[in-house]
């Protein structure tokens, strides 16, 4: 039986589409998780990233914290998180977070440091506040690739989330570790399918929200 027909036998059978254990709550469930890893992530990243890139300090110890976040295995975090902490939803945000927070961190940063220094100087000049230059002169122009960095950190987000299945929660991870222990290859490829989908799904959000929030100018130059 190749991918596409568990693919198929997957989706097109009615038990995965009701219940607790259905498509839309596994689903519903793995986009929750999603997007409070994502609103912690960037709490913690933007503003950081913001101030250091505004002020231009602080340059290579964001990139050393940002390498020690990247180079933590997740699911070995979670599992230590869960010995120390137990189950529950905290063990599974904390790696998550950890996961995310470096592309937001460091993109950010960047992204206020490739701002041309003319229109910031003028605006000093012309006697704005600092929060005023940060928010009115700086960002704008900034802001394509700061939605870059949380777009990357929403894919790795999502296609991590799975890792919650793995101490007894749900998300779309539950089909495949329970399709992996059951050896129903079937559940295991449904599940995979489904991240890879919502995945693609986050991609084209993000490219519909810089459409929306990025001004055109910025966005042919």
């Amino acid at each position: 039986m190749n991918v596409l027909n568990f693919v198929n036998a997957f989706f097109s059978d009615s038990a995965h589409w009701q219940g607790y254990d259905g498509i839309p709550a596994r689903l519903g469930e793995h986009v929750q998780y999603t997007l409070e890893a994502l609103a912690l992530a960037a709490a913690i990243g933007l503003p950081i990233g913001l101030v250091t890139g505004h002020y231009g300090r602080g340059g290579n110890a964001l990139s050393l914290v940002a390498t020690a976040g990247r180079a933590l295995p997740s699911f070995g975090l979670l599992v230590l998180m869960t010995t120390l902490l137990g189950f529950g939803m905290l063990p599974v945000m904390i790696p998550l977070v950890v996961l995310a927070v470096p592309p937001i961190l460091v993109t950010t940063y960047e992204a206020m440091r490739s701002v041309d220094p003319s229109p910031v100087d003028a605006a000093r000049g012309m006697g704005m506040h600092e929060s005023r230059i940060l928010f009115q002169v700086e960002l704008p122009v900034a802001l394509p690739l700061i939605l870059s960095g949380l777009r990357s950190a929403a894919i790795q987000i999502v296609s991590t989330a799975t890792i919650a299945a793995y101490v007894s929660l749900g998300g779309l991870g539950r089909y495949i570790v329970d399709g992996l222990y059951q050896r129903n290859y079937e559940k295991v490829v449904g599940g995979a399918t489904l991240v890879a989908v919502l995945a693609l799904v986050t991609l084209a959000l993000f490219w519909a929200v810089a459409r929306v929030a990025v001004s055109p100018g910025v966005r042919r130059s």
